[in-house]
This record gives structure tokens, C-alpha cells and sequence, in this order.
């Protein structure tokens, strides 16, 4: 039988909690990690009847997009919903874990599930995070060079956008002399010695540093490594806000939001003025998303599909690409689908469970 814990673990391969906003809070908001999982429930928005579907349903751990502590709780006595649903979880020995922002950010995560659903191809970061990737810089002997490098890919370093096991070497001359109670891999204690050594650079994401330099120093055979590592300003391509893909066959606007209407199964679509523009390169964000509007603009889109839009926002559209806002918990819906699939993958041993409540707070009249 697998752990919540072990699951939890997953779940942060996928998405690194570094990722998240510095407003959210994901990660394992209740419960015991080293519990084992009876089953789980994926559900968009955690509510008092989610946790009583879980409980009818067997399961022990509940997987929300959104956080049920996002604010600070300062008491426990059941005066708010968000009090309740935590006394309740404690009180049934429920873990409850959140998956935000953390797989908003990742290319493989909401806007993906999204884009997926309206079959869009050539998927890419609508708006890449800069200051996510760092350098490392070490020195090895010649001869372990390869050694090593393949035990720092393997603990994620030389990934480049669409390139992996990407590095850069320099052949050179390390001295060194060790000391009394050294154990030297090469040379002798008291004299100098000198080591045909490769200078090894490999290119990071930062959430990865920790597990990174113990991949080096468990790999690299010297018993003192020397290494660096420093910021980068480039962006990483495989983590940010949005996405852009391609439509296969490009439509006009009237079609493009039947299109759209008919994929994402919705009631209703708010948009900006139609202007005759061909729709085919669309971005894309799963939840709240018109602070990409300008972004959507200074790359070229044709339509950019989010929710939450105000007003006023729909004036930013300018006539130079289609705005439509689709509602909130219908950007994200298919997100559930996604991580019920991806868990099913990794783990056999318990039921994987998508909720079958409509948390939508928004309700539509016609």
C-alpha cells in the first residue's frame, strides 16, 4: 500500500511547490502523511460535500486545484465553511491536498488540460517566469567526467526547452594537496599534486538546487567538491503563466466560439466586439487571466480565451484580438481529468476517484 506522503511526492515532481504564487498555499493542508491511502478524490474546489463524498466513497486523501486554507484561519469552531470542512476532515482522518498555482505554472499542468480539450497544437508558455534557472559550474577528473555528468541529468540538471543532457566542458589543470587525515582519490597526503580536470557546466531549474548538489557530492569522487552555483536571467521555457497553441484549421470568430462553446461544454461565453478577424493562434489561461491580456496582444494572437474579466477589460482587446471569458471553474474543470490520469498512471493499489459535486459557486439564469 502506497502513503499519502508517496502520492504527495508525485504530485510535487509534476508541479514543484517553489512554483507557486507567494500569495497561495498548496501543498498537504490536513491529514497524516505517512497514512496509507484507502483511495482518492480529485476535485476542483473543496467543500463540506466533497468531504462527505469521500467518505461515502472510501477514500482518505481529497486533491483540490484550489487551496481550502488560502487566508488565515485563526479558530476552529465551525463558524465558517472553511472551519467546518476542517474540523470535519480532522475528525475523519481525511488529508486534504492542494494543487494550485503550482500546476498553473508548469507546461504540463492546467493550461494544458486546457489546450488538450481544444485540441491545440505547437503548445507553449504564453508567458515564460524569468530568474527560474540557474548554473552550476564544478571540476572533475577527466576520466569521471562522464560518470558524473549522467548522474547530474539524472538529478534534472541540462534540460534547455526542448533539449536535454545539455552541458558544456573545459579541459584544464586542478592542483591541490592534501592534508593530514585526507583521504585524497588521487595523490598523496603533504605533497602537491596536479589532475587533468574537466571544467562542467550545467544549466538548472532553481526549486532543484538542494537535490542537485547531493546528486554531485554522492557522484563526484573527490571527498571535498568544489562547485558554484549563480543565478541566470533567461526564461525558463517550461514554466510560466498561459499558453499559446494552434488551432488545426483556422475559423472565423462566429465559429471559433461555437467551437469553443462546444468543447469546453459551456452555458455561456462573455467576449469582446467581433472585428472579422480568421481565428487559429489562441492563448489560453486556466482561471483568472486578464492580467495577460497585453502579453496576448504583443504576441500576435487571434483570440485569447480566459475568466474573470472585468468590465473595462474587454475594452483592452482594441480590436486586435478576440477576448473571451469562458467562467473560472470552466477553464479549469478538465484539470481533474488530468490528474486523475496521471495518478492512475503512477499508482494501481487504491481507486482514483474524480467528484461528481459541481462546486461552481456561479449559477447561470436562462
Amino acid at each position: 500500500m502506497h502513503t499519502i506522503q508517496e502520492v504527495c511526492t508525485y504530485l510535487e515532481s509534476l508541479a514543484p511547490l517553489a512554483l507557486q504564487e507567494s500569495y497561495d498555499n498548496c501543498g498537504l493542508q490536513t491529514g497524516n502523511g505517512q497514512e496509507k491511502v484507502t483511495g482518492v478524490l480529485i476535485s476542483l474546489d473543496i467543500t463540506e460535500a466533497v468531504l462527505d463524498e469521500a467518505i461515502a466513497s472510501g477514500c482518505n486523501l481529497i486533491i483540490g486545484h484550489h487551496p481550502v486554507i488560502f487566508k488565515g484561519v485563526k479558530s476552529l469552531t465551525g463558524k465558517s465553511e472553511t472551519e467546518r470542512i476542517l474540523i470535519k476532515a480532522i475528525q475523519n482522518k481525511l488529508a486534504i491536498y492542494a494543487i494550485h498555482t503550482n500546476l498553473d505554472n508548469v507546461l504540463l499542468g492546467v493550461n494544458h488540460a486546457f489546450a488538450n480539450r481544444l485540441g491545440l497544437v505547437n503548445q507553449e508558455i504564453l508567458l515564460p517566469k524569468k530568474e527560474q534557472l540557474m548554473q552550476l559550474v564544478t571540476y572533475v577528473p577527466e576520466a569521471k567526467t562522464e560518470e558524473l555528468r549522467l548522474a547530474l541529468f539524472e538529478a534534472g540538471a541540462g534540460s534547455i526547452g526542448n533539449y536535454d543532457q545539455c552541458s558544456f566542458r573545459i579541459s584544464g589543470k586542478g592542483s591541490f594537496r592534501a592534508k593530514t587525515g585526507a583521504n585524497p582519490f588521487v595523490g598523496e597526503v603533504g605533497k602537491l599534486h596536479e589532475e587533468a580536470e574537466a571544467r562542467l557546466e550545467l544549466i538548472f531549474p532553481s526549486h532543484l538546487e538542494f537535490k542537485l548538489i547531493q546528486a554531485l557530492k554522492a557522484a563526484h569522487p573527490y571527498e571535498e567538491v568544489a562547485y558554484q552555483t549563480y543565478p541566470l536571467g533567461n526564461v525558463n521555457q517550461e514554466i510560466g503563466s498561459g499558453m499559446i497553441g494552434v488551432l488545426p484549421e483556422p475559423m472565423t470568430e462566429k465559429k471559433f466560439l461555437e467551437y469553443l462553446k462546444e468543447k469546453m461544454e459551456l452555458e455561456v461565453i462573455r467576449h469582446s466586439p467581433l472585428s472579422g478577424k480568421t481565428i487559429q493562434k489562441i492563448g489560453i489561461c486556466g482561471g483568472a487571466g486578464s492580467f495577460l491580456t497585453g502579453i496576448a496582444k504583443s504576441r500576435k494572437l487571434d483570440a485569447y480565451v480566459s475568466a474573470d474579466f472585468k468590465y473595462h477589460e474587454f475594452f483592452d482587446a482594441e480590436g486586435q484580438l478576440l477576448i473571451a471569458d469562458i467562467g473560472h471553474y470552466e477553464s479549469e474543470k478538465y484539470t481533474k481529468d488530468w490528474l486523475r490520469d496521471l495518478i492512475i498512471k503512477k499508482f494501481a493499489k487504491f481507486a482514483v476517484l474524480l467528484s461528481q459535486i459541481n462546486t461552481n459557486p456561479v449559477n447561470y439564469y436562462s
